[in-house]
């Protein structure tokens, strides 16, 4: 078997030992009394008993993957302060730019809640994971559910394809998430978003707002 090697190593999926578990509770599940609350054998956390679970790669998982693809991979954020530091946004974001063997995507990542250097430590691993994910690092993790469209039956030159408008929305979409439109096509046997059937539209867009994070 021809061994994966380059930017290609990104989207081969991660083993089971590197997939960590993160509970995700409701408000009312993450602010409940302490006596409704459990010692997770799930994740090993302290929470309510019926939290669910996402699965995610953490950030030696990640960086073990990127030191596997390019021993010279960087980071830096998009903008510095007036001290020299890494400027963050109102919120506590920080926007960083990923280079992996010569290419460059961008990243956010937030605080989720947290503060000091344990946010710090947070917002940078979060916009790695980010910024990775448009490489297609661990995408399967980020999205439970169909990542592309089906393959089509044949080229029937009487299929009915998508209009302009819904093209540029599609392009539109692509360049929010950042992934490359021919690559993301590569499974589906298409090349160009303007031959995507008319009948296929709805779950391409849906699969694309949930890559980039619309509702």
């Amino acid at each position: 078997m021809e061994k994966i090697t380059g930017l290609n190593l990104l989207r081969s999926p991660f083993p089971e030992h590197q997939i960590s578990k993160l509970p995700k509770g409701s408000k009312a599940q993450n602010e409940c009394p302490p006596e409704q609350k459990i010692n997770c054998q799930i994740c090993g956390g302290w929470h309510h008993s019926k939290i669910i679970h996402l699965d995610y790669v953490g950030h030696a998982a990640l960086t073990d993957r990127l030191l596997d693809v390019d021993p010279e991979w960087s980071w830096e954020p998009v903008a510095f302060g007036s001290d020299g530091l890494p400027a963050f946004d109102k919120i506590g974001g920080l926007w960083v730019r990923l280079t992996v063997i010569g290419v460059t995507r961008l990243g956010y990542g937030n605080p989720d809640g947290k503060t000091g250097g344990n946010a710090i430590k947070e917002v940078i691993g979060d916009a790695l994971r980010n910024a990775a994910m448009r490489f297609g690092a661990a995408l399967d993790l980020w999205h439970k559910g169909d990542l592309h469209l089906d393959e089509p039956q044949c080229q029937d030159p009487q299929v009915v394809t998508i209009s302009q408008d819904k093209v540029l929305e599609l392009r539109r979409l692509l360049a929010v998430t950042m992934l490359d439109e021919s690559e993301w096509l590569i499974p589906t046997g298409f090349q160009l978003v303007d031959q995507i059937p008319e009948n296929q539209y709805q779950k391409a867009h849906k699969i694309l707002k949930n890559l980039a994070g619309e509702k």
